[in-house]
């Protein structure tokens, strides 16, 4: 017997431009739901109107999480720790817009093929998972405000598996042009503040210790005392680590995130132009911290040198195995400048911790062209879309303005 057939649901046109959209609101999410809230399968075709829209919400997601770290940071070197805090409470709201976004993804397939999709779910999972793991061992261990804890390191790692979800989805299905790559700049600034976030703490802390023995500390007494109480000095306190480890990190881990970053969006200054945005972000932040009488740091500005000689190994075709022993002596020679005027945390400029860095960036970066040079990362750069009209035999419609709904040029043709 024939199953009747149901008409399809009317509907709306989308919005002419996301302030159009805003200002007509029960409009724009009645517009949303009709349109795309439909079950369907990863790599189902995406107007690129619609993907521009899906992907500044994910933008705005990382910008309130961003925006409620940065300030999460200076809290925590003036007021106790509190789970209700508001910074807490701000990178909160950019979660919960991540996890809608997930799970609109996950219902509808649109915008991301398979591999972006698990991404996101397996980011978003670790770092929901790690959330209670968190307020559980501030529960157990006390103050525990150091950046460098497993239950942090657990937060940074979804974090970074999800943006990664977001940085596939959007570079496999955008069409190439301006837009496509202010829009991966911006997720890759997101991913690279991510990665740079914990040496927040011996930013903020070298200040901090600073003003505390000069007798103007800038902390609450109710901090100081608890801190005391569980046997810290405010040396222990303020800086928990190692002098190795800020440059070791900022150079292994935040520039080996720009030399990514350079070879997956391929512009010229593209790792220049994403530190150079992350500096000037944490600039504006520091005045607002301060307008606010809350603990101000010092910049990494030495992150831009090193992102400078990325750049120009990068378009030189330099290798790895030559540009990083290079590019990291730069950054230690300004770092050198850098803290003898006061503005860095302490750094072991000594022979064998130095020579450690160079050498581990070294493999590092050498391991990043080889990995681009790879045919398995070919293979991993294709869209893997069970959603596609084309895996029943039907040829895909080609999506708005004549971009493919499958994908502009991916992430292969500028990692090679």
């Amino acid at each position: 017997m024939p199953q009747p057939v149901v008409p399809a649901r009317a509907v709306p046109a989308a919005p002419s431009s996301p302030a159009a959209g805003f200002r007509h609101p029960v409009a724009l999410l009645r517009w949303l739901w009709l349109a795309y809230m439909t079950p369907g399968r990863p790599g189902r075709p995406t107007g690129q109107t619609e993907l521009r829209w899906i992907y500044t919400a994910w933008l705005g997601a990382f910008l309130l999480k961003m925006l409620g770290s940065s300030w999460d940071v200076s809290w925590h070197f003036k007021w106790l720790r509190d789970d209700l805090a508001p910074p807490h409470l701000l990178n909160s709201a950019g979660t919960a817009v991540v996890v809608a976004l997930v799970v609109f993804h996950s219902y509808s397939g649109y915008g991301v093929d398979r591999r972006a999709l698990r991404l996101m779910q397996w980011g978003i999972g670790t770092f929901l998972v790690a959330v209670p793991v968190d307020i559980v061992n501030h529960r157990v261990n006390g103050l525990d405000i150091t950046s460098w804890s497993p239950s942090h390191a657990l937060l940074y790692l979804g974090t970074a598996v999800m943006l990664a979800g977001a940085v596939r989805g959007w570079w496999l299905y955008a069409a190439p042009g301006r837009v496509r790559d202010l829009v991966s700049l911006g997720l890759w600034l997101f991913f690279v503040e991510n990665v740079l976030f914990p040496n927040q703490h011996q930013e903020y802390g070298v200040l901090s210790l600073r003003a505390y023995e000069a007798g103007r500390t800038t902390a609450e007494p109710q901090l100081l005392d608890f801190a005391v109480a569980q046997g810290q000095t405010p040396t222990t306190f303020m800086l928990p680590v190692p002098s190795w480890v800020h440059p070791a990190w900022l150079v292994c881990a935040g520039l080996l995130s720009l030399v990514v970053a350079r070879r997956v969006v391929g512009l010229r200054w593209t790792a220049t132009a994403i530190a150079g945005a992350y500096l000037a972000y944490r600039a504006v932040v520091w005045a607002g911290l301060v307008a606010l009488d809350f603990p101000p740091s010092v910049l990494p500005f030495v992150l831009l040198v090193g992102a400078v000689c990325v750049d120009l190994a990068v378009t030189s075709r330099v290798p790895g195995w030559a540009a990083a022993p290079v590019t990291a002596a730069a950054v230690y020679a300004a770092g050198t400048l850098q803290e003898h005027t006061g503005l860095l945390p302490p750094w072991d400029l000594g022979l064998w911790s130095t020579g450690l860095v160079v050498v581990g960036f070294t493999v590092l970066w050498t391991g990043v062209d080889m990995v681009a040079r790879s045919s398995s990362f070919a293979r991993w750069s294709q869209p893997l879309e069970p959603g596609r009209p084309e895996d029943d035999g039907t040829a895909a419609p080609s999506a708005p303005g004549g971009a493919s709904p499958r994908r502009g040029a991916g992430p292969d043709r500028h990692m090679s």
